[in-house]
Order: C-alpha cells, then structure tokens, then sequence
C-alpha cells in the first residue's frame, strides 16, 4: 500500500503549477505517518465489503473522510437505468487556485465470492441475491486497497496545497464490477455538475509484476470488453431421425470452432484479441434435437476499430455456417452484443510519459519499468469517458514474485503490495495482499 500511495502521489505531479517533486524522505515520511490509519482502513473496509450498487457504508466512510479533509462533497451521486436502484457514487473536490483539473478514480463495490484466506479480519458478510440464494461477499479484487490507497492521496495532497495549483477531483465509482457505475455517474452529468478533467488517473491492483516494480505502458494498457449473445436455431427433432431436423447444437459447435480462426487467422498477431465462448447451453434429452442452442461469448480488442472487425466478423461466421447448413433467412441465428460495453483504456502518451519520468525520478532499484505487451483480458479499469481528456491507468499490483525472479510481461502500470507466496490471484477466495510492504 505504501508503494502504491508513493507511485499515485508522484502521477500528480501533473497537477499545479506543475508541482514540483518533494525530496523523497519527505514524501516518504508523509506517507508513512499515514500508514497506520490506512492500515486500519483497509482492514475495516475488506471486512465490511458491500456488493456491486450496494455500497452504501463503503461509500458513506469515502465521502466522510473526504469532508473531514475539507474537499466539497457530493455523495450518492449517479442514476442508473433501473428505476429505484440507489447511486452510491462520490464526488469529492478541492479547488486550489488556477491550474488543470485532475481526476483521481477509485471503484468500491465487491464480489460474491467466500473468503478463504483464514485472516483476522477476513469477511464472514454473507447477502442473499433476488433469487433468495445466499453468497458471500469479498474483496477479492483489491478495490479496499483502491479506496486506502485513494484515501491516503486525498490526504496528502490537502497537506500540500501550497505546493501545487489547480482543481482536484476525487471519485468514488460504485458497480464498477458490473460496469454501470460508470454510466450512471455519466448519466448523472458528472461533466457538466463538476469541473471537467484535464488529466484522469486511475488505478487498480494486479497478479502480474513482482512485488516492489512498476510498470508503465504508452497507448493501449487494457483491453475493451464485450459480451455476445448468439442464439441459433434450427427445427428441433427425434435424435434418431436427425435427417429430419436442423440440428442447432452442430451448427452451434460448428460456430465455435469457426469463431477461433478470427484471432487465428483474421487479426494483427501483434495486436492482442481475445474471443472467448464461455458458455454453450442446448437440449433437454439425449434423443431430442432441440430447436435452439445458445452460446455466450467475450470479446476483448484494444482499439475500437479493431473491436468492430471482430465483432463484424462474429456476426459473417456465425450467419455463413448457419446458412451453409440448409437454416433458412427466417430461422438465422440472433445475435445481440450486449449494451454494457466498456472502451479499451488507451493511455495519453504524453502524460504517461510525465507519470513515467516522476516515477523513475523517485524510484529505488529499477523499480519502474516498460511493460510489453497489452493486456487483453480484462476491462477498463476507467470510466467511459465522453469528453477529451489525458488519461493514465495505473495498476497496484499483489503479486507473488515469479519463481525465475524476473518481471512477467504485462501492459498494466502495477504498484505492489505484497502477497505471500502461497497467495492466489485476484478474484479467488485466497487473495490475501499484505497490508505493508
């Protein structure tokens, strides 16, 4: 958590009359006298974790902290489409004279996943979902860390006011695991209520780096996300005649395979895609050819060019094979990609050639370093952003260091907490960073 502090405190340098670099000890003393406190944040916040647009305690300790600090509050802030869900989200903001305005994001939900890590002060919260089922609930993917880490800024940066100029705006985003908290604090009008951003930092942890090192990449850090629908259908029949029917479980296996030459054969193999069909579901019987089969894939791309090809090609793949089986226009497949799209995270090159420079000024060790390639799968750790503006994704990593000792490739810019080594990775039952390097 220090590391990470230390590595969002110097992205900030961005901020003012370009604020200028504190000598190291004394940032290094300034964190550390908020250590403690933080310490105690992140423990209170992984065992008290609040699901995806049900983070109202998470949100309401976020928005208290930030008015003790002086920053101008707005909480429960967004609108989402689902008429009577409440918007935890939380829009903190210092004004400090002339200068850009920056925003620093963090995300605050959890996920519906039974803590196994045996800690003092793991969750034992437990909810119960529409259905009635009861799920346990973690932070299993480090956004206690975000908000401590994002805390700590906050902190530090009112400390200093006269060393730097400009507007700071602090975010707290609620669902970002099920990706509409972005979109409702958009909808809310977060551009056209607060001031709008110059710069944007973010940051979220990663399993990826060896624990003390950061990484930095230019351009695309984090692929775009999609979710497909396909559903084809066919004439549902005995098994035993199958000569009489369409069967839409071949035709659907015959989809899948075919949908694996896009990357194969289709794509730049220099630019990273992902086309994944995590679920195939069809039938109810061993004889009987059922009249539909439904596949459920996920995209990941990097540019948005490169996401409307492959979402072009999906659609070719899947209405060709269909049609070379005999399916008539009226029985073609149905493919829907669903509406919560989240953009491919794409650094601004200058400014992350800024955070990168105030990063290797400040670090020890070569601890900051080029990262290669992208990453393509995951979602943008950033809000959707509808406005130009210089963005920087940054990564607090929890890995174990890998066996060989030397830094695995990746695109994220990782800051580490540590994990011990029999630790597992984000969002399993046993991640367990450890709260001080």
């Amino acid at each position: 958590m220090k590391y990470a502090l230390g590595v969002l405190l110097c992205g900030l340098a961005v901020l003012g009359r370009a604020m200028p670099l504190l000598a190291q000890n004394d940032l290094d003393q300034r964190v550390a006298r908020e250590m403690d406190s933080l310490v105690a944040t992140y423990k209170h916040l992984h065992e008290n974790p609040e699901l995806s647009t049900q983070e109202k305690e998470s949100s309401a300790l976020v928005a208290a902290e930030l008015r003790k600090l002086g920053y101008d509050v707005t909480d429960h802030f967004g609108q989402y489409d689902s008429p009577g869900l409440v918007s935890y989200g939380v829009v903190g903001v210092l004004r400090n004279g002339a200068g850009p305005t920056v925003y620093v994001r963090t995300d605050m939900d959890a996920l519906p996943i039974v803590e196994n890590t045996g800690l003092p002060y793991a969750s034992q919260v437990k909810v119960k979902r529409a259905d009635g089922a009861e799920v346990g609930v973690m932070h299993a993917c480090g956004h206690d860390i975000h908000m401590s880490v994002f805390l700590g800024t906050a902190r530090v940066l009112a400390q200093l006011k006269q060393q730097w100029s400009g507007t700071l705006v602090m975010l707290g985003q609620p669902a970002e695991e099920t990706v509409g908290g972005a979109h409702a604090m958009l909808r809310a009008g977060l551009f056209t209520k607060f001031p709008k951003p110059n710069y944007v930092l973010a940051l979220h942890d990663g399993s990826d780096l060896p624990a003390g090192k950061v990484g930095w990449r230019e351009g695309s850090i984090l692929a775009g996300a999609d979710s497909v629908d396909i559903t084809v259908r066919g004439y549902g029949g005995h098994g035993g005649a199958p000569q009489r029917a369409k069967d839409p479980i071949l035709i659907a296996s015959e989809i899948v395979v075919a949908l694996q030459t896009i990357v194969s054969r289709e794509m730049d193999p220099q630019v990273p895609t992902v086309v994944t069909v995590g679920s195939f579901h069809g039938g109810t019987k061993h004889n009987i050819i059922p009249d539909q089969a439904h596949l459920q894939l996920t995209v990941r791309t990097m540019t948005p060019a490169q996401r409307e090809k492959v979402l072009a090609a999906i659609t070719r793949i899947t209405n060709g094979i269909a049609a070379a089986s005999g399916v008539p226009a009226d029985r073609a497949p149905l493919i829907e990609v669903a509406a919560d799209h989240v953009p491919a995270t794409i650094n601004n090159p200058e400014l992350t050639r800024r955070v990168a420079a105030a990063l290797s000024a400040r670090s020890e060790k070569k601890m900051c370093f080029l990262v290669n390639p992208p990453w393509p799968a995951r979602i943008s750790v950033s809000m959707p952003w509808k406005i130009p503006s210089r963005r920087f994704a940054c990564f607090i990593s929890a890995p174990p260091t890998p066996q060989n000792g030397k830094p695995q490739r990746k695109m994220a810019l990782a800051c580490p907490a540590r994990i011990p080594p029999n630790s597992r990775r984000c969002r399993n039952r046993r991640f367990e960073p450890e709260s001080k390097p």
